[in-house]
């Protein structure tokens, strides 16, 4: 009976320090995982840091242009009823004139 104890002990430990290894392998692989996707995650941060100042600027310039465009619709907006309203009084003249000469 202890032959099997200490059997299954020995067998117990093989066991236990395969699976160690194991483990220890996929630690390794997983730090190195860590690492480089610290290193991509830095550069890509690094990256987007780099670009903000020239897309803030990008934005108010475009900020810019489309307070600009607003006043050019409202100015066309404005000169477009008028145009209409010229049109309907020349339209009126030339009823009158044509009733007028009829």
């Amino acid at each position: 009976p202890v032959r099997k104890v200490v059997t299954l002990l020995q067998s117990m430990q093989r066991k236990v320090e395969e699976e160690g290894v194991d483990e220890t392998k996929l630690y390794e692989k997983f730090q190195c995982y860590c690492k480089t996707g610290g290193k991509d995650l830095s550069a890509s941060i690094s990256a987007a840091e780099s670009k903000i100042p020239a897309v803030g600027s990008d934005i108010e310039a475009s900020e810019g242009k489309l307070m600009q465009l607003k006043e050019d619709l409202k100015t066309a907006q404005v000169d477009r009823s008028a145009a209409k309203d010229a049109m309907a009084k020349a339209t009126s003249i030339r009823e009158k004139e044509a009733a007028a000469f009829a």
